[in-house]
């Protein structure tokens, strides 16, 4: 036999730390939310902010565009 096999114990425990991960990163998705602060993901290699009101971009939220000086 493999020291591979993945033992019913160890599926168990596999499933509540998946659980316990997938809880945590949902309650900080939320609390970033109610704090006016953009989730970011990346699929597929492009990064997305999902904004406080729920829209999606690509833009970076925190890059300023270039200003234009003025009498220059």
């Amino acid at each position: 036999m493999s020291d591979r096999i993945l033992t019913a114990e160890n599926y168990r425990k596999l499933v509540e730390m998946m659980r316990i991960g997938n809880e945590a990163v949902a309650r900080a998705q939320q609390e970033n939310r109610e704090r006016g602060i953009p989730n970011v993901y990346q699929f597929n290699g492009t990064i997305y902010w999902e904004l406080p009101d729920g829209t999606l971009t690509t833009e970076d939220p925190y890059v300023e565009p270039d200003r234009v000086e003025e009498g220059g």
